[in-house]
């Protein structure tokens, strides 16, 4: 039986993951942050599902859960690490403190290097690890190509991502392991509905942000009951894992046209419509 390890497992698209690749005979070896979680999480998907409850900042955490997965694995290399936990900081770059900055860069990229780096022996750097090298992959955004207004801490944590995953595939080509991006849009997941709204539209009380922070929220919301379901995103993630051929970025967005036309647009008109949209300018 070929394993896997899916980071952000309780929910979303870890949980979906999870659920789809151990329909498919994966053993999952999934992190959740809580006992809780772990318990519930087991109890719906079944005895393939071995929980790690660690917090992916948590580098020792990370470190310490490696040894569990190792002793389950015997010297048999592990098929795949999906690097998916990950939150959305919102909010002006003027009104974000350093903590909020420094958390979302904390989880979205620290927590993958601390992954990638404790399960880089069982993917198939250890050469004494019997089978097929495995696959990194990681789950970006179309935020890691595309930026927008009150997504700056966000966006900076997709786009260095992105460019830490393309580094890292060259790196591990000498040990044959793969590193491919997943980047989704708009996803019907819970990393929205996590965000504290009338928090952050009464931060901008006195702000000139304001009526701009209330039409973001009402703009984000809409694109998420527009999104694509977690399903989707998880036959993605199986499917890089059975090709032997898979690209190494893949991008799934229901607005990719409205998206690639902004990307082909000079990056002053872009800016323009984008701000229009957002009413941070007038139309």
């Amino acid at each position: 039986m070929l394993s896997v390890v899916v980071t952000g497992s309780s929910s979303g698209i870890g949980y979906q993951t999870s659920k789809t690749l151990i329909a498919s005979g994966y053993r999952v070896f999934g992190s959740v942050r809580t006992n809780e979680d772990a318990n519930r999480v087991k109890m719906d998907l079944g005895e393939n599902f071995i929980p790690l409850v660690f917090d992916v900042t948590d580098e020792q955490a990370v470190k310490d859960s490696v040894k569990k997965v190792s002793t389950l694995l015997g010297d048999q290399k592990l098929a795949g690490l999906i690097n998916n936990a990950g939150i959305a900081v919102f909010g002006a770059v003027q009104n974000l403190t350093a903590e909020e900055f420094k958390h979302q860069f904390d989880v979205n990229l620290l927590g993958v290097f601390h992954c990638t780096q404790a399960y880089m022996d069982l993917l198939g750097a250890d050469k004494d690890r019997h089978g097929t090298p495995g696959k990194i992959i990681n789950i970006s955004s179309i935020s890691g190509e595309l930026a927008m207004p009150f997504m700056a801490a966000y966006n900076m944590s997709k786009f260095g991502l992105e460019g830490f995953s393309e580094a890292l595939r060259r790196e591990l080509m000498i040990f044959g392991i793969d590193v491919v991006v997943v980047a989704p849009g708009p996803i019907q997941t819970p990393i929205w509905s996590k965000v504290d709204k009338v928090s952050m539209v009464k931060r901008y009380d006195n702000s000139a942000y304001r009526k701009v922070s209330s039409k973001m929220i009402r703009f984000a919301e809409a694109l998420e009951k527009k999104g694509v379901s977690s399903e989707v995103v998880a036959n993605r993630i199986l499917s890089i894992l059975t090709d032997s051929k898979s690209k190494t970025r893949y991008r799934i967005d229901v607005q990719w046209f409205q998206n690639a036309f902004l990307s082909l647009l000079p990056k002053r008109t872009s800016d323009k419509m984008i701000a229009k949209q957002m009413n941070i300018i007038k139309k």
